[in-house]
């Protein structure tokens, strides 16, 4: 049976558009989050002397410096060229440094040898004393202290502020994967860049049936 020229404009018009939306309602439905570790931790702003950094509405990667800046650094390569680089041209996206006021010196130091390669724009620096430093890292609920004001992992907080991670990784202590060892590329590279990408996707996808529901 043939199909006429009227009942094809009739499904592009209106038939395939629905489907359109449909599928589309139920792909963001079904897809698969990264799970919440922590709810709502605290917003670094709290301790930002500034007042011009927060995590609120933003895709935040928030690591501790620490007072041996010069000994982490290889870390904070890692960081900078396996999840910063790749992803600083997200909106709403950065990365966050808290360090203790004492390293300032250092930590300009740090900023001018990243900057000599890096686009520095989404890097966020925050100075603060070593109690609202410990303050900040506890709400996180990592069970794990940090070690000299400094944390070998980086933290993926959403737009939310809450803390992202991984309830079943097998390499975890009770399968909780609370943050991403800069010391390790590959953890970088096969963990912590997917998750970022899982995050970025959720909120790309609730856009977009944000922006469907309001065409309907």
């Amino acid at each position: 049976m043939k199909i006429s020229k009227k009942r094809v404009v009739l499904f592009l018009l209106f038939i395939f558009p629905l489907m359109f939306y449909l599928v589309l309602s139920t792909g963001i439905n079904n897809f698969g989050k990264l799970p919440v570790v922590t709810k709502s931790v605290m917003d670094v702003s709290l301790i930002d002397t500034t007042k011009q950094v927060s995590l609120d509405q933003k895709i935040s990667i928030v690591c501790f410096l620490g007072n041996d800046i010069k000994g982490i650094q290889g870390g904070v390569f890692n960081l900078n060229q396996k999840i910063y680089k790749p992803f600083y041209g997200f909106k709403n996206f950065q990365l966050v440094a808290v360090y203790p006021i004492a390293q300032a010196a250092e930590v300009a130091l740090l900023k001018k040898e990243i900057g000599n390669f890096t686009n520095m724009v989404k890097w966020k620096f925050v100075a603060a004393n070593e109690e609202e430093i410990t303050l900040f890292h506890e709400s996180f609920q990592t069970g794990t202290p940090l070690n000299n004001l400094h944390s070998q992992n980086a933290f993926l907080i959403d737009k939310e502020i809450n803390l992202r991670g991984r309830l079943t990784d097998e390499d975890s202590f009770e399968g909780k994967l609370y943050g991403y060892n800069m010391n390790s590329v590959s953890e970088l590279n096969k963990k912590m860049k997917d998750d970022v990408k899982v995050v970025l996707a959720e909120y790309r996808l609730a856009l977009k049936k944000n922006d469907a529901d309001r065409e309907i």
